[in-house]
């Protein structure tokens, strides 16, 4: 049912809660993992003449590095479990980039785990997991991880 599943991650353990579920996937359908982190551009100033996120090269690295090792040691843990995943990091706004990266890996599922944010907290904070809802064009799981 599931070849391909893209999974999600900004490094939190909250985040990781949907790890078990695609786990289970991944061995009972012989699913491939993507797992991805996205980097946001990062506003540090702006001016009438040139409105936008401008990019810091060193912070932005920085936070690659960091991606790129903790998807990497996900990646080491899934392989030992002998699940196939492979992982990414990508630059640009999450929820389109979350979807572009389902479009160009061809993925038969998102799985995600959401923060659970109602109300204020989710007008202020924003919510990925919404974005995506209202936007995928194809099957998503998404699964309330709260402390």
């Amino acid at each position: 049912m599931y070849n391909a599943i893209l999974v999600p991650l900004d490094g939190s353990k909250r985040a990781e809660r949907i790890l078990p579920h695609v786990e289970a996937l991944a061995q009972k359908f012989g699913a491939r993992l993507h797992l991805l982190q996205v980097i946001e551009p990062m506003v540090v100033g702006v001016s009438p003449y040139d409105a936008g996120a401008l990019f810091v090269a060193e912070e932005i690295d920085r936070r690659t590095q960091e991606a790129k090792a903790y998807l990497a040691g996900l990646e080491g843990e899934l392989t030992a479990k002998k699940i196939q995943a492979q992982s990414q990091v990508e630059y640009g706004p999450v929820v389109s980039t979350i979807l572009e990266m389902a479009d160009q890996h061809n993925v038969d599922l998102i799985a995600m785990a959401s923060h659970g944010r109602t109300g204020l907290a989710r007008v202020f904070y924003g919510s990925v997991a919404a974005g995506i809802l209202n936007r995928a064009e194809r099957p998503l799981l998404v699964i309330r991880a709260q402390e």
